[in-house]
């Protein structure tokens, strides 16, 4: 078998006319009719993500310089989440530059994509590891990434198997009132992007009392979600709640992460230090912070639905619990 790295950088160069190209339209058609909440631009952005973040050659391999590949080979489940498209796609590629053999699960409501995906990597490399995952069978490993009722059932399923489980999360962003207007253009799509669905989406503001939020207004793009914010603006023009129409989000005043992707919580603030006590507090619960301000593991703003090959879900580094050693 040919190495993954060329497995991969052949993909990524397969990938670079996605949604140009009459296969890949018909698969963008097909997983935007079994998912309503997946749009054709959510698609593309999502495989130009993963293409430019995650399957260039130089960044494979500086990434996997960082690990001795020693793993003994493992039979890995990987059972993949659907709220965003190809969410699942990471984990798959760990398993592979790891040595191990993928069984994969992909999410009832992001089966099409993934599926187009192994069957492009299997027509560059016939042999390579990926096999459909059977819920009887015994692994030896197991990644599982779904909601919190989700990950309560991965826990019973796979009680006697090593497990790297993940459940719901949430992202926030850190203002300080001298955002540029770029900057909140980006933190615009921090928001927007996948309908707001996914683990990086802010859901959460933080901003000094007395500060405008000056963060462009956009259309949604998926009819869904405006199916939900036209529910929440009657909703609380009914309750005579106040909130800032954004047209593809509320921005309502509050400290919890909103229940309806029609939302973003906005908290205002008198001291940083405040907000630095809540993200300590949280941190076991927070997945991104976008901020230019210098607090721990903070990101640009419009970068939060790029995640780099080293951003690992939860924090925990994927390669390492794979069996991988780290080099000092």
């Amino acid at each position: 078998m040919i190495d993954a790295v060329t497995i991969f950088r052949t993909l990524g160069a397969r990938l670079s006319d996605f949604g140009h190209t009459p296969t890949s339209q018909r698969v963008i058609s097909e997983a935007v009719a079994q998912n309503g909440w997946f749009t054709p631009t959510d698609i593309t952005t999502a495989v130009e993500a993963i293409r430019l973040t995650m399957l260039r050659e130089e960044a494979l391999r500086e990434w996997l310089s960082h690990y001795r590949l020693t793993a003994t080979p493992q039979r890995v489940a990987i059972v993949m989440a659907g709220n965003i498209p190809l969410v699942g796609f990471f984990d798959l590629l760990c398993t592979l530059c790891s040595g191990h053999t993928a069984y994969v699960k992909p999410s009832s409501k992001d089966r099409i994509l993934m599926e187009y995906i192994v069957a492009q990597l299997k027509e560059i490399e016939p042999t390579v590891p990926i096999y459909t995952y059977a819920p009887t069978e015994q692994y030896d490993l197991a990644i599982a990434t779904g909601s919190d009722e989700a990950n309560d059932y991965f826990r019973r399923h796979f009680a006697t198997t090593r497990a790297l489980l993940r459940g719901s999360r949430h992202s926030v962003a850190v203002l300080d009132g001298t955002e540029t207007v770029e900057e909140l253009q980006g933190l615009m799509r921090d928001i927007t992007l996948y309908s707001g669905s996914g683990c990086r989406s802010v859901s959460l503001i933080f901003a000094p009392r007395g500060t405008e939020i000056d963060i462009p207004r956009t259309p949604p793009t998926n009819p869904k979600l405006g199916n939900n914010l036209r529910s929440r603006r009657a909703l609380y023009t009914i309750q005579k709640r106040p909130f800032d129409d954004y047209h593809a989000f509320l921005l309502v005043e509050g400290k919890e992460f909103p229940t309806s992707l029609a939302e973003v919580a906005l908290y205002r603030y008198d001291d940083i230090a405040e907000v630095e006590r809540w993200l300590d507090a949280q941190h076991d619960g927070i997945q991104c912070v976008v901020s230019h301000l210098p607090l721990p593991n903070a990101i640009p703003f419009g970068q939060a639905q790029y995640p780099t090959l080293s951003d690992y879900a939860d924090g925990v580094d994927t390669m390492l619990f794979l069996g991988n050693e780290p080099k000092e």
